[in-house]
């Protein structure tokens, strides 16, 4: 668990050495078989996994970025459009969200299981069944690794993890308790999995009442927590920004007047809450349908 955090080099010499990831996934789908999600030694293996899917993305091998990019690049040469931005426009990025990865193996080995569904299923499996904070917290932050960054892969396992697993009633049951470092990652990962275009409304639907809920008075003046108010105010962010539908929901919600006591912060003018909160207010105000609702 230590040397899973030594850096980039210790992290692909793990990756690499044969039959570790392997024998990691196997004892803790033995634990929970077992009805034994508790122990310690799961609560280590899962923070090593989750060490090794640190910036998975970047580091992969070049033989398994070839296979899963080579659908992306296809996509972006045939579909590169003028204009200040070049191939990087808002259709190119949609349709890279709907670049499934290659079809996944039955009987993935080593590196591969890291972004597995089969993997992606234990860690929701370990966030319900396990009351031990710190797998919880390796379990929601091992997914938050695997959704963080802007391929294929990172959008396939948001999918994953929305769609095929059903796992946003676990992901939001972490909302409510009481472990500030487990409910910060909890948010982490539903900002990343927001990002994904054609899984707002799911999302919203599922989580925003609860995101609204857990969103405080003012800001907190604890670091972890204001930084977790400002996770949720960008996680409302992305929900509401093009769905007018899904603006109504925080308003009845009875989140605009959280979001905007928090912007108008007057102790520290620049905290990343209050700078969240006036973005998500801007947003919120572009949807002018709204603006009887807002007023009143």
């Amino acid at each position: 668990r230590n040397m899973s955090s030594a850096g980039p080099e210790g992290r692909k010499k793990m990756r690499e050495c044969e039959g570790l990831i392997d024998s990691l996934v196997y004892y803790i789908q033995g634990a929970i078989a077992d009805h034994e999600p508790n122990d310690k030694a799961t609560e280590n293996c899962v923070c090593i996994l989750h060490n090794l899917s640190y910036q998975l993305e970047l580091e992969l091998p070049e033989s398994y970025a070839q296979s899963i990019y080579m659908q992306r690049r296809n996509i972006s040469n045939s579909d590169k459009t003028p204009g200040c931005f070049g191939t990087r426009s808002r259709k190119v990025k949609e349709k890279q969200q709907d670049t499934p990865l290659p079809e996944e193996k039955s009987n993935p080995k080593g590196v591969e299981s890291l972004w597995h569904s089969t993997l992606i299923r234990i860690y929701l499996s370990l966030i319900a069944k396990s009351t031990r904070n710190y797998t919880q917290e390796a379990s929601l932050g091992a997914l938050q690794n695997l959704t963080a960054g802007t391929g294929p892969m990172p959008f396939a396992v948001a999918r994953t993890v929305v769609q095929k697993a059903n796992g946003l009633p676990s992901i939001r049951a972490m909302l409510h308790v009481s472990h500030p470092a487990v409910k910060k990652t909890a948010v982490s990962l539903l900002r990343n999995l927001s990002r994904n275009t054609s899984l707002q409304n799911d999302i919203a639907r599922e989580v925003l009442p609860d995101l609204v809920s857990v969103l405080p008075e003012c800001v907190p003046g604890c670091e972890v927590a204001c930084e977790t108010t400002a996770s949720i105010c960008y996680t409302l962010f992305n929900l509401t920004q093009s769905s007018s539908h899904n603006a109504r929901l925080l308003l009845s919600a009875h989140g605009l007047p959280k979001v905007i006591a928090i912007s108008m912060n007057d102790s520290n003018m620049f905290s990343k809450a209050s700078r969240a909160a006036s973005v998500l207010l801007y947003s919120l105000w572009s949807h002018t349908d709204l603006h009887s609702a807002y007023k009143k």
